[in-house]
């Protein structure tokens, strides 16, 4: 009997030894800590999700250059620069009715027959159209117009004359006449409300009265989108 217990006594020992060696009993257990996986590098928000087309104005500047005519008999067009300025107010996606004002100054070549010899005269023409707008092609990146903008522009064709008759140097007189843009714009998407436009246009005028002359256009510049935001269908 005592052998037992002796037996007994070390099968216990040996067994509480090997708990408290474990950690299982009297040592407290600490869990492995595990650290958390790093944040998933998520993608910065897209700025162009909110592109919609559903604001009542554009307002547009930009910087535009147009080659003209400054007479019937121009030894070459004159080369021009100047500005381009829009609003457009959109009654759907699609749709706008704009107005646009448009000035153009720089040089010309001259037919000269004056015995004073002109060159390089100052020239300048200025539009006052309007009209509609069309979107033709739109997403949340760039968009496509098509306008047609009917109205004047005057020229001004004798400032750099000298008081020389514009006739001698083959130039128009001063006058007002029938002018028009007929083109479009692309449009690409910097944010909902700010945009940078491409618009080249064909540009017609009847100085003169010898019929709808057409050059060419290009203006460059900035839109922005304004008004509170219409309900899209």
């Amino acid at each position: 009997m005592k052998g037992k217990r002796s037996s007994w006594l070390g099968r216990t020992a040996l067994a509480v030894f090997m708990l408290f060696s474990t950690g299982l009993i009297g040592v407290p257990v600490h869990a492995q800590v595990v650290s958390p996986p790093p944040h998933p590098n998520l993608p910065p928000p897209e700025p162009l999700a909110g592109v919609k087309y559903n604001f009542p104005w554009e307002i547009y500047g930009g910087i535009g250059y147009a080659a003209t005519d400054a007479g019937p008999n121009v030894l070459q067009q004159a080369l021009l620069g100047g500005f381009d300025a829009r609003a457009v107010r959109e009654f759907s996606q699609h749709w706008g009715v704009g107005a646009n004002v448009r000035g153009y100054f720089g040089t010309s070549g001259v037919g000269n027959t004056s015995p004073v010899k002109i060159h390089g005269p100052f020239v300048a023409e200025y539009f006052l159209l309007g009209g509609p707008e069309y979107r033709v092609l739109s997403n949340e990146h760039a968009a496509m117009m098509l306008h047609t903008f009917v109205g004047g522009v005057y020229g001004d064709f004798q400032h750099g004359l000298n008081g020389v008759p514009p006739a001698d140097v083959g130039f128009f007189s001063n006058q007002m006449a029938l002018g028009m843009a007929l083109g479009g714009s692309i449009d690409l998407n910097r944010s909902p409300r700010l945009v940078f436009r491409i618009a080249p246009d064909a540009l017609m005028s009847d100085f003169g009265g010898n019929g709808l002359a057409e050059h060419m256009s290009l203006s460059l510049g900035v839109v922005y989108r304004m008004g509170h935001q219409f309900r899209v269908k």
